[in-house]
């Protein structure tokens, strides 16, 4: 959606190999240039290098979407440690993270537009998923409270509260699982992301 809006980009994701053929059919697709840096957003050290890499490159930001997250779906006692760890470390700290480092590489000729996805989880305590929805009401709550803190910078911050996006073969098979209401809550990704 933003190559066909003309944008270039940079896109991570901590699955190297995958980064370069999707970076080079969207340049072919739409015309725009479209870098890679593979990252473990879950990994302090590999996000300092993220940064570090931009610096070197003189990559100046005009709009940053913080759409990485996870959630481990389950009774929070069956949860293990790391798994709890892994939500808080990708859908609140790297977002932070993210954010806080895009406002020192941002283009100071334009305005900066952040968007966290949250998720419509952040507007209710949810059994089964506590962790993952607090994560998300976070993101919710750090979005409004930064638009209005950011505002006079020339900085928006919105949070983007979707249903269910059937993104990964395992968030497909958890909206099946859940039926009917699944399928109901479910999200087209090209009309979210539009």
């Amino acid at each position: 959606e933003c190559a066909l809006r003309g944008w270039d980009l940079l896109l991570t994701d901590k699955a190297a190999h995958l980064l370069p053929p999707l970076a080079a059919g969207i340049s072919r697709l739409y015309g725009v240039e479209a870098r890679t840096y593979a990252c473990d957003l879950t990994n302090s050290d590999e996000r300092v290098q993220f940064w570090q890499h931009i610096e070197e490159q003189g990559i100046q930001f005009h709009m940053l979407i913080n759409n990485a997250g996870v959630d481990f779906e389950g009774l929070f006692k069956e949860r293990s440690i790391q798994e709890l760890r892994t939500i808080v470390r990708l859908n609140i700290e790297a977002t932070l993270e993210m954010t806080h480092s895009a406002l020192s590489q941002r283009d100071p000729c334009r305005t900066l537009r952040i968007i966290n996805v949250s998720s419509l989880a952040s507007f209710y305590p949810m059994p089964v998923k506590a962790v993952y929805a607090a994560s998300k009401r976070f993101l919710l709550d750090v979005s409004l409270a930064l638009h209005q803190e950011l505002r006079s910078d020339d900085v928006s911050v919105t949070a983007l509260c979707p249903a269910g996006l059937p993104t990964t073969l395992s968030c497909i098979t958890r909206i099946e699982a859940q039926g009917i209401m699944g399928q109901a809550t479910a999200l087209n990704v090209g009309h979210v992301a539009s």
